[in-house]
């Protein structure tokens, strides 16, 4: 099949094809832009990079057909940072993505072109994957609703793997309720995917439902760790909503994660020696960009990896593949696993002392066009209040706060193991 494939004029759809879902459903009507790293059968799946270029899976994800099952549009595959490796979707082969709700800057990352399309207008609701904020990231940046669910809720079956252990498909809308009725569609044990897990619900319930705005008597544990460093008018913002909350009959009180302090150093450790693994099979034999070149297979193998990788994937698979090298293993894996163990440990406790934990979503407002591209150190310390969450399996969701200096400042509340619903209860009083 030959697709002709370029982003689209705004840079948010790297491929612009319709997929029509069944003729009725809850989503009939309901237009959907997917990540491009969620499979589509026949329709071009790049996960951003010159490496899958020319990709074309010869199958739908589970959440696909599932978003098919229910009567969805699906009107195009979104713009990503290279294989999810990113915070600002600058790290795209095909080119960055502008900030709809702030020109000149980020959408955020890695699922920048989900969020993007979103506060653009031009789907009704998306979907992207998170990693170690992916979706939570771009949704504070981009002023719309993010989730990220519970690691074993929703399906991987599909997603182009970057970081098993920490990764789940998650919804965007521009309200928590369609945030929340495409997570009711996606969710759900899948027999393909072995990491899912039955979630007993009741048969006349919804996530959709959950959003009542209800936060009477609601307890929001606050982690000062969560506000160090991060920027003046984002922490501003954050209080003001949170001042919101407690109008609207919340109360909150300060918590403490002494673990979070190790939390970016572990995950990257970990996401990076995952993502070493994942990318090994692409080798131009099988599939994928295979490089022109003589010389003998060892040659033409590192040669195609060196054309197809741009510079942020290639500079994750050499951190990881050092990680897990002999004499370095138990130097750094095993101490990032005991660290996550650790920030595991840390949430528990603070969540039995409040229903929900709240922080920015972000440190800092959305960065300008270009502002990171030279410091990855930045950018991954940018993700100190999202990574703690992928960390310990939790689920969050990231809702506009409001403003400081005219950009979008996100507000994440994280709450128990499958607590999605007392989730999307309290951010719907704010979205």
């Amino acid at each position: 099949m030959t697709q002709e494939i370029s982003l689209s004029e705004d840079n948010i759809f790297i491929t612009e094809e319709t997929i029509d879902g069944d003729d009725d459903g809850p989503l009939a009507g309901t237009t959907v832009a997917v990540k491009d790293n969620i499979s589509t059968e026949g329709v071009r799946t790049t996960c951003g990079s010159k490496m899958l270029a020319e990709y074309v899976p010869p199958y739908d994800a589970t959440v696909v057909s599932r978003l098919k099952d229910a009567g969805a549009t699906i009107v195009g595959k979104a713009n990503m940072d290279e294989f999810g490796m990113g915070s600002t979707t600058e790290t795209s082969h095909f080119g960055s993505t502008e900030n709809p709700a702030a020109p000149g800057h980020v959408p955020g990352g890695s699922s920048g072109g989900s969020a993007a399309a979103v506060a653009a207008g031009e789907a009704d609701v998306a979907l992207g994957s998170d990693t170690g904020g992916s979706i939570r990231c771009p949704a504070a940046f981009c002023g719309v609703v993010g989730i990220k669910p519970t690691y074993g809720l929703v399906s991987r079956y599909g997603l182009v793997a970057y970081g098993n252990s920490l990764e789940q498909i998650g919804p965007f809308g521009e309200t928590v309720e369609d945030a929340a009725a495409l997570l009711d569609v996606i969710a759900g044990h899948d027999e393909r995917d072995a990491t899912t897990r039955e979630v007993p619900v009741e048969d006349d319930t919804s996530y959709a439902d959950a959003a009542t705005g209800d936060v009477d008597d609601l307890s929001i544990g606050v982690p000062t760790e969560l506000l160090e460093g991060a920027d003046e008018g984002v922490v501003e913002t954050f209080w003001d909503a949170i001042a919101d909350l407690e109008d609207r009959g919340a109360e909150y009180h300060e918590v403490s994660l002494p673990s979070v302090e190790h939390a970016v150093e572990a995950y990257y450790v970990i996401a990076m020696s995952e993502a070493s693994s994942n990318l090994a099979r692409f080798d131009g034999v099988r599939y994928g960009h295979d490089a022109d070149a003589d010389g003998n297979w060892n040659e033409r193998f590192a040669q195609t990896r060196k054309e197809g990788f741009g510079d942020e994937v290639k500079r994750r698979i050499l951190l990881g593949t050092y990680a897990l090298s002999a004499g370095y293993h138990d130097k750094y894996y095993k101490k990032a696993q005991d660290a996550r163990a650790w920030v595991k440990q840390d949430f528990d406790e603070a969540l039995s002392e409040a229903d929900v934990l709240a922080s920015p979503t972000m440190p800092v407002p959305p960065f300008e066009l270009g502002e990171s591209l030279d410091d990855p150190l930045q950018m991954y310390l940018a993700d100190a209040n999202t990574v703690p969450v992928n960390l310990a399996d939790l689920p969050a969701i990231s809702v506009p706060a409001g403003e400081t200096d005219g950009l979008p400042v996100g507000l994440q509340l994280v709450g128990p193991a499958f607590g999605e619903e007392r989730l999307i209860r309290a951010a719907s009083a704010l979205a």
